[in-house]
């Protein structure tokens, strides 16, 4: 009763019958000339919301057709001409109405040529996160990924993401999870020009949450809120390991109280991941080499409706279906060298993959400037189906049994969400909400391996099923105010998360149930007009993602393999930061967090069977210190941009392993971004790494670095834009080690260096000035499942 009667709220809307009136007038200059191509918008006079739009014709007349009861303001404006706006309008009967403008010209001194110059990428810094801000920006790079790279001290190397020695990022859209996607994919074909703005939360409040023992990226979209209906048609070649394309069109519409857009693309990818593994098994060397290249193909279509029922009430759904399908051969050559005699065995990893998803999500929201409300609910399905064959290949030396996997699975969530916010006079804010979600996961490994006689027959041991079943109910309370210099911000969020996960196989079950409070709090203060300090503390959880529980034993290779871990227990983390701003630009900040039973990737080996494998398992706890300081390029001439270093600290330690654990290291790293406008109006912009190494898990790595630069220039009036992007310019592979136990291992991990990208990108339709914003609605909740290429 309660999903029905909370869908019906969502989705019903009224509409009333159209009066057949109609406002039309002449647009004239002083000299009583007719006027063309002026912008005239109607406007309701009681809240000033834009309903229709008009460019002028030749013959200087607008008309509006259709007009309801009621009252309303026209405005006209021009380049070069004062704008007008009409006195209000009253429409009570059929009948027609006439307004006319006289326009006057508005010629500033000195106006010589009229240069429109786009707004650089602001950067801001509050108490929780820092904003990236490129709303106005004229964006050259073509991709999500390499716009993240704006974000200061944000390391991007082979598809990963690490913020001051942290790897565990988690990245929203919209305020909303993104786990359950395919992020690789996600980064690299998502179009910069969608960007509207980038969160890093560096301090989640009760808002966000509580999951997550790391930063967070909020990727806010930009909204259609320009009236008229216009598009643009993209098309991006390039060469990674191979040729990549991407096609894609978008289309919106803003008239009335409609506003619609709908969007759809297909793209070819292309990829390459190598990895060497040189090893001592006892007297014995094991070099294991793999090369995985893949191609895949990803179609996408969304679609959105917002309908304005009132200047309050806002009601729309939007929806969106992905689609991939993946096929790749993974070359495995494991060299075994033993007292200078010398053994091969080469195999083959084809890999075949196809996953689906539906996002449906509608909203209600209430605003009248003092109370805002918003009703969410979000539904997502995914499915993939996973076939992948490890057979020998070739004349080896050493007997292998082929083996052969089909891996399924399927998801499905809930989310139900409310929000409340109250303006408490100027200075104050409260804010509340609730939020329900519903989990199920289907995960069905069967495994087979080949008999003598060539047969496939079913591995008892590894074959399994999993089923897991989640609820977490979460409700929150946050409080904001400003006093004088000072500004406050506490809140308080409570989660229950119950989890049964059931085992066919191993014919065991887990049955957790977590309560807790998680408090955030922030102080912050103007010690001058430029300068300002602000303190933070977050208290937040990591539970384990729906894979790393499913007890599957996957093989990479004959000698190599992942396993889940039924038993993991979620993390906690206790975070303090500090920041100093300029101008509220970042300046200095240090930053302290420890995580108790952290969940930690560990490489084991058996010395029987020569069998490495991968698993994660709660240790005991990380420590991990970072200092930073952060410096605009602004006072170079014609540069915009800025530059930084970052010191950081990571310590593992677990008394629990045999051996102890207990590793530590420093590192530093620079990072730098600018934008510098070339001859000929081309845009430029150039974004670099280095860092000293760091511990990456278990991974002790050496120093990597990256430089990426890219192109632009517009054509047609500014219809047609160019991009030229020339990625990972240095070639440094990854280098990394591991010396604990009776693990005595190095890695080097490789990827497509010198990429290159050509996109053009065509806009066409109309669009005004005049726009309407509505803000989005809330987050919702959808899973931590994580999905292999």
């Amino acid at each position: 009763m309660l999903k029905t009667l909370f869908t019906t709220i969502l989705l019903l809307t009224s509409f009333s019958m159209l009066a057949q009136s109609t406002i039309t007038g002449n647009i004239l200059d002083e000299t009583k000339q007719h006027l063309s191509f002026v912008n005239v918008v109607l406007y309701e006079s009681e809240n000033e919301t834009p309903l229709k739009a008009v460019i002028v014709e030749d013959n200087g007349t607008y008309i509006f057709k259709n007009v309801k009861n009621g009252s309303y303001i026209v405005e006209a404006s021009l380049f070069g001409y004062k704008t007008q706006r009409s006195i209000v309008l009253k429409i009570d009967s059929t009948k027609n109405v006439t307004f006319d403008f006289i326009m006057k010209e508005d010629i500033p001194e000195n106006l010589g040529e009229v240069v429109v110059v786009a707004k650089k990428p602001v950067i801001t810094q509050t108490a929780e996160k820092l904003v990236v801000n490129l709303e106005n920006s004229e964006m050259v790079n073509s991709n999500v990924r390499d716009v993240i790279k704006k974000i200061p001290g944000m390391l991007v190397t082979n598809g990963n993401l690490s913020y001051a020695g942290q790897s565990n990022i988690r990245i929203l859209i919209n305020g909303k999870q993104t786990n359950y996607m395919d992020m690789q994919t996600l980064l690299r074909e998502m179009p910069a020009d969608n960007i509207a703005k980038i969160e890093l939360v560096q301090q989640p409040g009760a808002e966000y949450d509580a999951d997550g023992s790391g930063a967070l990226i909020n990727i806010i979209l930009k909204k259609n809120v320009k009236l008229g209906t216009y598009g643009t048609l993209k098309s991006t070649v390039g060469y990674v390991d191979g040729f990549t394309f991407r096609k894609s069109a978008s289309i919106a519409s803003f008239k009335d109280k409609i506003n619609w857009q709908a969007s759809a693309s297909y793209s070819r990818g292309s990829w390459r991941e190598d990895l060497q593994i040189v090893r001592k098994v006892g007297n014995e060397t094991y070099d294991q080499f793999s090369r995985s290249p893949f191609d895949p193909n990803t179609l996408r279509l969304s679609a959105g409706i917002d309908y304005y029922l009132h200047k309050k009430h806002t009601t729309g759904i939007s929806v969106q279906r992905t689609g991939s399908s993946s096929n790749r051969i993974t070359d495995n050559v494991t060299n075994i060298t033993s007292n200078g005699n010398m053994e091969s065995l080469e195999t083959d990893n084809k890999f075949e993959r196809d996953w689906t998803l539906y996002v449906i999500n509608p909203y209600y929201e209430y605003d009248d400037e003092v109370n805002k409300v918003t009703l969410d609910f979000n539904y997502v399905d995914y499915n993939s189906t996973n076939e992948n064959n490890l057979f020998q290949v070739g004349q080896s030396s050493v007997a292998y049994d082929n083996q052969r996997y089909f891996q399924d699975a399927a998801y499905k969530i809930y989310t139900y969400q409310a929000d409340y916010k109250r303006q408490l006079g100027k200075k104050a804010t409260l804010s509340a909400g609730f939020k329900f979600s519903d989990v199920d996961s289907d995960s069905d490994l069967k495994s087979l391996v080949q008999n003598s006689s060539g047969e496939y027959v079913n591995n008892s041991n590894q074959t399994n099923r999993f089923l897991i079943d989640e609820n977490i109910m979460a409700a929150y309370a946050k409080l904001n105010v400003s006093v004088d210099k000072w500004s406050f911000s506490g809140g308080l969020r409570w989660e229950q998360s119950e989890t049964v996960g059931t085992s066919a196989n191993l014919n065991t079950s887990l049955d957790r149930t977590i309560a807790k409070f998680f408090p955030s709090l922030s102080i912050s203060r103007n010690i001058t007009e430029e300068i300002a300090a602000n303190v933070a503390y977050s208290y937040r959880i990591q539970r384990p993602s729906y894979e790393t529980l499913n007890p599957f034993v996957y093989y990479y290779d004959p000698f190599t393999f992942e396993e889940g871990n039924p038993t993991l227990k979620p993390a906690l983390t206790n975070s303090f930061r500090f920041n100093l701003t300029y101008e509220n630009q970042p300046f200095f900040s240090a930053s302290y967090s420890k995580t108790d039973d952290i969940l930690f990737q560990i490489v084991s080996q058996n010395d029987v069977t020569s069998e490495t494998s991968r698993s994660t398992i709660n240790l005991a706890n990380n420590e991990n210190w970072s200092f930073s300081l952060f410096a605009p390029l602004s006072f170079i001439k014609g540069l915009e941009g800025y530059t930084g270093v970052i010191a950081n600290h990571n310590k593992f330690t677990s008394e629990n392993l045999t051996p102890v654990l207990d590793t530590s290291k420093w590192s530093l790293t620079w990072y730098t971004s600018a934008e510098y406008k070339l001859p000929w109006n081309i845009q430029s912009e150039i974004s670099g790494y280095y860092t000293s190494g760091g511990l990456e898990g278990q991974i002790e790595f050496d120093w990597i670095a990256g430089i990426d630069i890219a192109f632009s220039k517009k054509f047609l009036d500014e219809k047609l834009k160019v991009s030229v992007e020339l990625e990972e310019i240095i070639d440094r592979k990854f280098y990394g080690a591991i010396n604990y136990d009776n693990v005595n291992a190095n890695f080097t991990s490789d990827w497509p260096r010198r990429n290159v990208f050509l996109q053009l990108s065509y806009s066409f339709g109309k669009k005004y000035n005049k726009s309407k914003n509505r803000k989005n609605s809330a987050d919702d909740e959808v899973d931590r499942i994580k999905t292999k290429q």
